[in-house]
């Protein structure tokens, strides 16, 4: 259990709530110039400004689907390569938020992190399944770390370092209350008052300028679904949650099984990042959905649901694609791929039921939801986090009390299948 501070006095809240506010404004600033840049370079790269990879893949030749991914690996690879040598000689400091937050004084690497948020920009517009909203949190942690180095004292670092995260997650998924809870739930384990109340105006703020920088606001997802109303349903989202806290633990066993297996090549980072970029681009020549990080199929699946076959199909390669990804050590997110995760298995689940279940392909796309909130509670064990991040990404808050109470039984049962989430264990690689 990890308490920031003691409660401050009216001046000191204030004050702590403008900072709050400047570092939302620099989180939504950071988070912009990542995704303006990835289309910038989508646009240079692949001849595509649809900003959707799953297209982009597509509309290619069957060699350049192969060896895009590849080569992006490759080229950030000999980044981080080129860079760890550069720097061999110097003290190690934290270069991922996570770090920061749990070792030390809230210091980082600065010049370090941003190489690393450099490779996954490579990684990410090249195809690779990984997550881009990783290096989008990662930036906005660096860009309030920055501004606390310089204008607060040092034992306030990591308040805002912890509010740069919930404000990058909050600009990236359009979510400022899972954003706020990610930090409560994952991070910290619990937050005094005086430290959540800056942590959810960051996030607010952020989410703010992002829609005056896009223009307005918008759902992540737009899904047209009714909320359950019976029993039976009920019992169907509960069942979700209990394959998704089956299926978690093997999830995360998966990633790290199949990064043990990359490293027991003993292949350079180059040639690491490489191969698995060209494993993605093979499973690419069976079908385009597995580039980039499943935004994009989430989004068609959830609007007109496919048939079992093709989401089996579909999964399967994207499972590959992922394991690959992060297997091979590519620097990014694994949230938004556990979405699409847990949806494929939620629409399996109702899939395969289908022949009972009226209304399917509505009963699918419920399932589906309930899938991608539990396995994400069942990877992160955050249940709250977790049913409130697919509640403000899609807009469906008439489906909070069943998606909250599927969530807890995902998280307990993964919990106590393995002890630790998907975070801790990064945290302890990282270590």
């Amino acid at each position: 259990m990890h308490r920031l501070h003691a409660y401050p006095d009216i001046q000191a809240m204030f004050r702590r709530l403008l900072i709050a506010t400047i570092v939302g404004i620099l989180a939504a600033l950071a988070v912009a110039l990542f995704r303006h840049a990835m289309y910038l370079l989508e646009w240079l790269f692949l001849s595509d400004d649809s900003k959707s990879l799953v297209y982009a893949a597509g509309s290619l030749p069957w060699w350049r689907r192969l060896l895009t991914p590849a080569l992006g690996g490759l080229a950030a690879g000999l980044l981080l390569w080129g860079w760890q040598r550069y720097t061999r000689q110097r003290p190690h400091a934290p270069t991922d938020y996570m770090e920061a937050l749990e070792t030390g004084d809230g210091q980082f690497d600065y010049g370090s992190s941003l190489v690393k948020s450099l490779a996954s920009l490579l990684v990410v517009v090249s195809g690779s399944a990984i997550g881009r909203e990783g290096a989008m949190i990662l930036l906005a942690a660096l860009a309030a770390s920055f501004f606390a180095k310089r204008f607060t004292p040092k034992d306030e670092w990591k308040l805002w370092i912890a509010c740069g995260a919930a404000a990058g997650m909050a600009s990236a998924y359009h979510a400022p209350l899972a954003g706020s809870l990610f930090i409560a739930e994952i991070l910290f384990g619990t937050l005094m008052l005086a430290s959540l109340g800056p942590v959810v105006v960051a996030a607010v703020i952020a989410l703010l300028i992002t829609n005056l920088l896009s223009g307005g606001p918008a759902l992540l997802y737009v899904v047209h679904v009714d909320a359950p109303h019976s029993a039976g349903t009920y019992g169907l989202m509960l069942v979700t949650g209990l394959l998704a806290g089956l299926c978690g633990p093997v999830f995360i066993w998966l990633m790290g099984f199949t990064h043990s297996l990359f490293l027991r090549l003993k292949l350079s980072p180059p040639w690491q990042l490489a191969l698995g970029g060209f494993i993605v681009g093979l499973l690419s020549l069976l079908t385009p959905a597995v580039w980039g990080n499943g935004y994009s199929v989430v989004q068609s699946y959830l609007l007109a649901p496919p048939l079992f076959g093709a989401v089996a199909g579909v999964f399967l390669c994207k499972l590959l694609a992922v394991l690959s990804s992060s297997g091979s050590g590519a620097p990014g997110g694994v949230f938004t791929p556990t979405l699409f995760v847990g949806m494929a298995i939620g629409m399996l689940f109702a899939r395969f039921w289908g022949l009972w279940l009226p209304d399917g392909n509505e009963m699918a796309v419920l399932m589906g939801l309930t899938g991608m909130a539990t396995l994400l509670a069942a990877t992160t064990h955050a249940p709250i986090m977790s049913t409130l991040m697919i509640c403000e990404m899609t807009g469906q808050y008439a489906l909070l009390p069943g998606l909250l109470i599927s969530c807890v039984v995902a998280s307990v049962l993964s919990r106590t299948l393995r002890q630790d989430s998907i975070y801790r264990q990064h945290v302890a690689e990282q270590g």
